[in-house]
């Protein structure tokens, strides 16, 4: 074995992204009475964009039917909830190969503290869910400017 080794960095949020992930296969095949599943079938991917003035969600909700979709927030979690139905089976084709995923899901965000709650909007297009998340006045970065002085040393 060498000295010099091939170190892999670890990133957490990649940890707990693939635990995630592993949480919800299991809880997807966990069943109730019948063959209800206890937990959502499927969950929309989902990109999380902060700007100085708002916190933006972006989940993709491709087929989703806007009476089948659910906005909430409640106790500082906000709750994105809805359905994707099942196209409806032929007899004509003879060949079915389904990868989608159908039935319910369930995404819920944690929002910040620097959240203005009551001015949370949401606008669902083209199945692109956005949901704007304002931030406060008083919790905005601000910018202060530094003054660097320098002092030229004589050189004797």
């Amino acid at each position: 074995m060498t000295f010099l080794t091939k170190f892999e960095r670890f990133d957490p949020f990649e940890e707990m992204t693939l635990l995630r992930d592993r949480m919800d296969h299991l809880w997807s095949h966990m069943t109730a009475e019948g063959d209800k599943p206890l937990a959502a079938n499927w969950s929309p991917t989902a990109d999380i964009i902060e700007t100085k003035d708002e916190t933006v969600i972006k989940a993709e909700l491709p087929g989703i039917d806007e009476n089948n979709l659910q906005v909430a927030v409640e106790n500082g979690m906000l709750t994105i909830k809805g359905a994707r139905n099942a196209e409806k089976e032929t007899e004509e084709k003879g060949f079915r190969r389904i990868e989608r995923s159908y039935g319910t899901f369930l995404r819920s965000f944690t929002v910040p503290p620097n959240i203005q709650a009551e001015k949370i909007t949401a606008i669902f297009a083209n199945g692109l869910l956005e949901v704007h998340l304002p931030k406060k006045e008083g919790t905005k970065p601000l910018s202060i400017k530094v003054n660097v002085k320098k002092q030229l040393v004589n050189a004797a």
